[in-house]
């Protein structure tokens, strides 16, 4: 089993009631097994400010799947609670599930790069993360808790 580490986030159509389905749905992935469950977090949109806040949370899993055929199943969740792409970047949405880390791989493929490519920038993603492990860090060894502490996290506040 490998342990992955992922990032939820919804600011659309009820984002408490999203993000619960989308645990549920996650938890029920073959082969792979929910490991723990970070807090909800409330957080001010990462990009145009024009939308509401998001919803944000980490989740551990332990899979024996491939990151492909893990982000297939990441993928099908969010098209199935209607998550729409559009050419807007960083506008809002139903459900945004990231692979942020996937054991200690490193991948840049079309569809996947990972460790997640800007998560060293993105406090709501290394908040909830790091309330579920404190300890990880990237494949090259540098400790997300000090990343993070570079990072301006004021605005993130409870659910």
């Amino acid at each position: 089993m490998t342990r992955v580490y992922l990032a939820l986030g919804s600011n659309l159509a009820d984002p408490l009631h999203q993000v619960r389905n989308a645990l549920d749905a996650l938890a029920v992935i073959p082969q792979t097994r929910r490991a723990a469950v970070s807090s909800f977090y409330r957080t001010p949109p990462y990009g145009p400010p024009d939308q509401p806040d998001y919803l944000n949370a980490a989740v551990a899993l332990d899979t024996q799947l491939s990151p492909e055929s893990l982000l297939d199943h990441t993928q099908r969740i969010e098209l199935e609670q209607g998550r729409v792409r559009k050419a807007e970047r960083w506008g809002p949405r139903t459900l945004d599930l990231d692979i942020l880390l996937f054991g200690d791989r490193v991948l840049n493929t079309p569809r996947l790069t990972v460790p997640h490519y800007d998560m060293h920038n993105r406090a709501f993603m290394l908040v909830p993360l790091l309330e579920i492990a404190p300890q990880a860090r990237l494949p090259d060894g540098c400790a997300l808790a000090a990343v993070a502490a570079g990072l301006d996290c004021s605005a993130i506040l409870p659910w």
